[in-house]
This record gives structure tokens, sequence and C-alpha cells, in this order.
């Protein structure tokens, strides 16, 4: 360990000196003194270029802002599927569609504006209302074992007349 320290090699000269170049010059396969050594080891360095220097001439990473807008939108359709879980295909859902009605699981901490963001995001529909409704989790047993369900949200959404979801298709 001490041959590498630069302190040893300097306080203990001649006896450091002679090991140092004798391992040195052995890694590097030349019988050259340890200055030689150093030197070719500075011009190395030198002319070594860094990741930046590599890579500067390369076509900029840089998007440009019509690029940035289609990577934002894409940002936001991964926030809006994670709000809107999944479409509610239930017989009641699908007397409520008739209405323009929709309803959706949606996400735990999503609230009305998120809600409504996530629809436009998705179908391109601004909701005209959305209404939120809190469910309980169910009570569950599994021979003597009992337990309860997760609570989940609901989302009945509103809108405008003439526009349609078609959620229904293949069901």
């Amino acid at each position: 360990m001490g041959l590498f320290s630069g302190k040893k090699i300097r306080d203990n000269k001649d006896k450091t000196d002679e090991r140092a170049v004798k391992i040195y010059a052995g890694k590097k396969g030349k019988d050259k003194s340890l200055k030689e050594l150093q030197t070719e080891d500075k011009k190395k360095e030198q002319n070594k270029k860094s990741m930046k220097d590599l890579y500067k001439d390369s076509k900029s990473t840089v998007l440009p802002a019509k690029e940035n807008k289609e990577v934002k939108a894409k940002n936001q359709f991964s926030r809006a599927y994670r709000i809107l879980i999944k479409p509610m295909v239930t017989e009641k859902a699908s007397i409520i569609a008739s209405a323009n009605k929709y309803i959706f699981q949606v996400s735990r901490d999503a609230n009305k504006i998120e809600i409504s963001k996530a629809i436009n995001d998705v179908y391109g529909i601004k909701p005209v209302s959305v209404n939120i409704v809190t469910m309980g989790g169910k009570k569950t047993r599994y021979g003597r074992i009992t337990g309860k369900r997760k609570n989940w949200k609901k989302a009945v959404i509103t809108l405008p007349e003439g526009s349609s979801i078609k959620l229904y298709e293949g069901v």
C-alpha cells in the first residue's frame, strides 16, 4: 500500500523509488526511469478526451420545441392512465351510458380536476361534470380467515351531448 502513496515515496526516496520503478516498469513492460514513465502517463492523460468531447460533434440531444411537446404529452398520458384504472363494465354502467354518463374506477388519490384532465387526454373529450364516490372494500372470508378488500374510488363522468366513448365494443 505504501508504494503507491506519494508520501512514502518522498520520505524514503532511495528504497521505494527502486521498488516503484520496478513495479511500474513491470506493468508497462519497459525498462525506463520513473520520471520518463510519469511524463508518458501525463501525455496520455492530456490526449484522453472526456465523454463530452467525444459526443460534442454528434447531433445535439436537445429536442426541438415541437418534439418536447410530444414528449410532454406522452408523460401526461402515462399519468392519465395511472389515474383512470379501468372502465366499469356493468349492467348499471351500460344503462347510464345512454345518458352520456360513464363510470370509471380511478386512483384513490385522484381528484375531480385530475380525472377530467385524464379523460380529456385519453379520449379527447372534455367532461361536463365529474362525480366521485369512494367505495368501501367488501368483507371477505376464506375458510376461518376473514379479511377486507381495499377501498376504491369510482368516478361518474358526464359528457356533453353528442359525444360518446366507445367502451363496450366487443363486450
